[in-house]
C-alpha cells in the first residue's frame, strides 16, 4: 500500500474513533511499527493530528480540513457566513461564476439572490439551494454521486471551453510550503480545470484551514488571486500569508 493510501486510511480511522493505535495501524497495514510512526510524523507536520504515546489523536483544530466528502461540515458557521457576505459583495448580475464544492462555497449559494447569473457547480448541495432561483443558469459538470459531490467524470475537458469570470475555491488546507491541498485526486482533478478557465480566483476558506496540509497539492498560494477568510485568523499568521498572496482579506 502507498503511503498516501496509508495516510488517508489513518485519518479515516481517526474521524470514525478518535485516536489510533501504531501497533494496530502497523498490523493493517502489515508494515513495520517504524513505517506507521513515519507516517504519523508527516501527517502532524500537516496539522491533521496530534501524535501521542503508542499512537495518535485527532487534531483538535483540524475541523472540516480533514474528509472533504462528509455531508456537509456545520461548524464555523458564523464565520463562513461572514466570509459568504464578503464574497456576494464581488458577484454581480450577468456573471458567469464557479462555485466550488464546500461549505463554505454552500454558504454562498444560499445567501445569492435570484438574479441573472451562470453558475457552475458539482456539489448537490448547490445545486439544491439553487435550483428554485429561476433566474440563475446552472451548469453541471457531472460524473458518478459520492455524498453530496458528482465526481469522477471521463469527459470533462468541455469545461476547458468555458468562461467562467470569477471562481469561489474550498480547499483543505492552506500552507506556505504545500500550498492548496486536498484529501482526493478526483476533486483535485475538477479544481484544476475550475482554476484553468477562471479569470479570477477566490479561495474562500475560514482561519482554521491556515497552516493545514492534506495530502495533495492541486495549486500554489500564487495561483489564487485573493483568499477570503475570517477575522478568527491570527494576526501573525496572517501576516505570514501576506507575504506570499496577492490579496488576504478578512471579513
Amino acid at each position: 500500500m502507498l503511503a498516501a493510501q496509508r495516510h488517508r486510511h489513518i485519518i479515516e480511522r481517526l474521524e470514525r474513533d478518535g485516536s489510533v493505535k501504531v501497533s494496530e495501524l502497523s498490523e493493517w497495514f502489515q508494515v513495520t511499527e517504524k513505517t506507521v510512526r513515519e507516517d504519523l510524523e508527516k501527517l502532524e507536520e500537516k496539522g491533521l493530528l496530534k501524535r501521542i504515546h503508542g499512537g495518535a489523536v485527532l487534531e483538535a483544530e483540524g475541523e472540516d480540513s480533514l474528509l472533504p466528502l462528509q455531508i456537509p461540515n456545520v461548524r464555523r458557521g458564523s464565520e463562513k457566513a461572514a466570509i459568504a457576505e464578503r464574497a456576494l459583495q464581488l458577484i454581480e448580475p450577468g456573471d458567469i461564476i464557479a462555485l466550488d464544492a464546500g461549505s463554505t462555497t454552500l454558504e454562498i449559494a444560499k445567501k445569492l439572490k435570484n438574479m441573472p447569473l451562470t453558475v457552475l457547480t458539482n456539489d448537490l448541495l448547490i445545486i439544491r439551494e439553487l435550483i428554485a432561483k429561476e433566474q440563475i443558469r446552472l451548469v453541471v459538470p457531472g460524473g458518478y454521486r459520492q455524498n453530496n459531490l458528482l465526481i469522477g467524470s471521463g469527459d470533462q475537458e468541455w469545461i476547458s471551453r468555458l468562461n467562467v469570470h470569477k471562481l469561489f475555491l474550498s480547499t483543505t488546507g492552506i500552507h506556505v510550503e504545500y500550498g492548496l491541498t486536498i484529501f482526493t485526486e478526483e476533486l483535485a482533478k475538477l479544481k484544476k480545470l475550475y482554476m484553468a478557465n477562471a479569470k479570477r480566483i477566490y479561495c474562500v476558506a475560514d482561519h482554521s484551514k491556515f497552516d493545514k496540509g492534506a495530502l495533495i497539492t492541486f495549486a500554489g498560494l500564487e495561483d489564487v488571486d485573493c483568499i477570503i477568510t475570517d477575522n478568527g485568523l491570527d494576526a501573525e499568521i496572517a501576516a505570514k500569508y501576506q507575504a506570499h498572496l496577492a490579496q488576504l482579506i478578512q471579513a
